[in-house]
């Protein structure tokens, strides 16, 4: 595959899960009045889906260690698009909850593949510029989503909105049978036995360099899903925009996403995955302790959370690709595995994040911003410490290859 099939190929793959909670989000305040839940049932639809996300992750990967990333691919996606489908013909917010949460088990096998992908065909600091490219393509696809979700609940109805789904999915299951090449080095036929992979899962939470990265993916990923799963009801219910005008914030914050994914090809050229990590914690952490002050201080309106969140989204451009790329660079033989446990660790702390906004949303915006606030914290603390110390990404890296100083 060339290089532009190998970016557009994972833009579709890693922009499948942006689009399934992105698009979703403008329609969480209809789907409860429309269905008639509360507003707990209706962050379960988006909880089922990332619990189910996680659990998948864990399946995907060793499957696709033993039998190729192209079969999981496929079956993945066309599972996602029947899930799809019938998730937007739903009735009662139950059906809808087990549509979701097939959905998301069938998203799984597209970003877990995606990522192990990434750590087939390339050394980790390679692979964090070619994951900030494909992750640029996702912001585009973020940054349109909850724009076209807003539109079309907003002039149709919310099961157009999951519709629409199902055709992203047919477009990247078309894209995969046409263009994609196998890119496993090896298949492991004993990576599904139970032994084996307990052993597997042991080896990699017990490297140091995996769990820095995995941590930094987790808890940056954590800060955006309180973004993800309580913005709706607080710019919506709390502060009183339309879902359009929703639609375009969230549209703008992914824009200032693009922004971080373009500073971090910038930063891993001059200072490596390490040092790109650590300057984009600045970011980060001006975001979050911005939007927590400005809303203790009481103002509380739409740019005060906007305009610090532009700061965490350019943090996050940065961190997320070089965590992923990071986490997998120690394991070539183990990518799978080492993708899907990256990913269920990010699954658990937005599972965790969910949980907590479905039991403290109120109607004041303090469960978000000094949730966020409370993240970028914890995150720039991990990216000060943890990755510095146990984060050296290996032989092969962008530091070795282009004579760039340490960080």
């Amino acid at each position: 595959m060339s290089p532009a099939t190998v970016v557009v190929l994972l833009t579709l793959l890693l922009g499948i899960q942006p689009i399934t909670t992105d698009l979703y989000l403008p329609a969480l305040p209809t789907v409860q009045a429309s269905l008639g839940a509360s507003i707990a049932a209706a962050q379960l639809t988006l909880s089922a889906l990332v619990i189910c996300f996680g659990l998948g992750q864990l399946v995907c990967g060793p499957l696709s260690d033993r039998f190729g990333r192209r079969p999981v691919l496929l079956g993945g996606l066309a599972l996602y698009c029947v899930a799809s489908v019938f998730g937007a013909a739903a009735s009662s917010i139950e059906a809808l909850i087990g549509w979701r949460a097939l959905q998301g088990a069938a998203m799984a096998a597209a970003v877990t593949c995606g990522r192990s992908i990434i750590r087939d065909l390339y050394e980790p600091g390679e692979g964090a510029r070619v994951m900030s490219r494909a992750l640029s393509g996702l912001g585009i696809i973020a940054a349109l989503s909850p724009l076209l979700g807003g539109l079309l609940i907003e002039r149709l109805s919310w099961n157009l909105a999951l519709l629409a789904l199902a055709l992203f999915g047919a477009g990247a299951l078309a894209f995969v049978a046409w263009r994609f090449t196998e890119t496993i080095p090896r298949r492991d036929p004993g990576a599904t036995r139970l032994r084996r992979m307990l052993y597997n899962w042991a080896h990699v939470v017990a490297n140091p360099t995996f769990r820095a990265w995995a941590l930094l993916s987790a808890c940056t990923y954590g800060g955006l899903f309180f973004l993800l799963a309580g913005s709706s009801f607080v710019f919506i219910n709390v502060l009183g925009t339309s879902r359009v005008m929703y639609g375009a914030i969230l549209g703008s914050i992914s824009l200032a996403y693009i922004g971080g994914t373009i500073l971090c090809r910038r930063l891993l050229t001059r200072y490596g995955l390490r040092g790109a990590v650590k300057r984009g914690a600045w970011f980060t952490l001006a975001g979050g302790l911005s939007m927590a002050a400005l809303s203790l201080a009481g103002v509380h309106t739409v740019w005060a959370i906007v305009l610090p969140q532009y700061l965490f989204a350019i943090g996050h451009g940065v961190h997320q690709p070089c965590g992923q790329a990071g986490a997998v660079g120690p394991f070539p033989e183990k990518a799978g595995t080492a993708a899907s446990l990256s990913g269920f660790a990010m699954t658990l702390s937005a599972l965790g994040v969910g949980l907590w906004l479905g039991r403290n949303l109120d109607d004041t915006v303090y469960p978000l911003t000094l949730g966020i606030g409370a993240v970028s914290v914890v995150l720039a603390l991990i990216a000060w410490t943890l990755v510095q110390w146990h984060g050296e990404p290996g032989r092969g890296s962008l530091i070795a290859r282009s004579g760039a100083r340490p960080a």
